[in-house]
């Protein structure tokens, strides 16, 4: 077992809050998107994001130090996982999820998280999503910038998963769609339904409708723990639910899910899944703790015990393996033909 007891690594754990702000605010100054134009000085990038030289070079000097950005000869370069993924229009592009969603809503919440672990929190405190979701606002901020964090994982499910026999998808909070407009564009005999909070399908909608996908994707608007799923579904996908709602709702979840096949369906679950021995991976155990913050009944989800009630569930050929590597796992199972 592996333990971080040198000082460096303690402050490195603790201040690690500074790196996170570095991030957002290049997100918010489009830092990325400039130095992927070509190599620049402090000053030409200041000049373009609209602050002081003196300012930006602190803040590069910050990025370079979390390796999203490197100097040289005295100017200065996105790295390559930065233009990738942090560049505005990039085919693979998430800063919009980083920036918005994480920074401007989950950041501030982690303020609650000794209420939320003593169970202390105050009345007026966001105390689950369906409380966050009540206001249209909020909903859309999270919503969109959820969307670009999603469609990323949902391309790679379709590299790794053949659906070319199946007809009918469920998708239990399934958000803007970004799952099923892709899978749908993949596998054109797909239809799929949408189970999601009122004010979240409603932008959803617009996506799919984008998408030219109105007359193969569909919504159930309300919560997905309720009994409001259609029957006989060859795939079922719950992606980011269970690490949002409290756990004692994850096996019931699960015994839903079951009846709701088809016989021979696939039941899909991707969310933040930590190892049996719970050591990591690390990313994925920071996640749960943010979301413990505003759903203090979360609990973290580990693969062992995924497993086991699958298959106490009546489920076969369950396995969890990796999907966005350090971060979230894909379970995988079938209900017996």
């Amino acid at each position: 077992m592996a333990l971080a007891t040198k000082a460096d690594e303690i402050s490195e754990i603790a201040f690690g809050f500074m790196g996170s702000k570095a991030l957002f605010a290049a997100l918010q100054l489009e830092v990325f998107s400039h130095l992927s134009k070509g190599p620049q000085t402090a000053a030409e990038v200041a000049e373009a994001a609209g602050v002081h030289e003196d300012r930006m070079l602190t803040l590069l000097t910050a990025l370079a130090g979390l390796g999203l950005v490197a100097s040289e000869d005295g100017k200065w370069v996105n790295a390559p996982a930065s233009d990738a993924f942090l560049v505005k229009g990039a085919k693979y592009d998430f800063g919009d999820y980083l920036r918005l969603q994480v920074g401007r809503q989950m950041y501030g919440l982690l303020d609650q998280i000794e209420g939320a672990l003593t169970n202390d929190l105050p009345e007026e405190a966001t105390a689950s999503y369906a409380d966050w979701f009540s206001d249209p606002k909020e909903a859309r901020l999270y919503s969109e910038s959820q969307h670009a964090g999603s469609l990323g994982p949902a391309r790679q499910l379709v590299k790794g998963l053949d659906l070319s026999k199946a007809k009918t998808m469920l998708d239990v909070g399934g958000g803007t769609g970004a799952f099923a407009i892709t899978l749908c564009k993949a596998f054109p005999n797909l239809t799929a339904t949408i189970v999601e909070f009122p004010n979240v399908a409603a932008i959803g909608r617009e996506y799919v409708g984008k998408a030219g996908l109105s007359d193969r994707i569909k919504y159930v608007e309300g919560d997905g723990r309720e009994d409001i799923w259609p029957k006989n579904q060859d795939v079922l996908l719950m992606s980011y639910l269970f690490s949002g709602i409290p756990g004692d709702a994850h096996e019931p979840l699960i015994a839903r899910a079951f009846d709701h096949l088809a016989p021979g369906g696939r039941y899909l679950i991707h969310d933040f899944i930590v190892d049996a021995d719970r050591t990591g991976p690390k990313l994925a155990a920071l996640w749960q703790l943010q979301h413990t913050a505003f759903t203090p009944e979360a609990r973290s989800l580990d693969t062992a015990w995924l497993a086991d009630a699958l298959e106490r569930a009546g489920f076969e050929n369950v396995s969890v393996d990796t999907m966005i590597p350090e971060m979230t796992m894909l379970a995988q199972a079938t209900k017996p033909a």
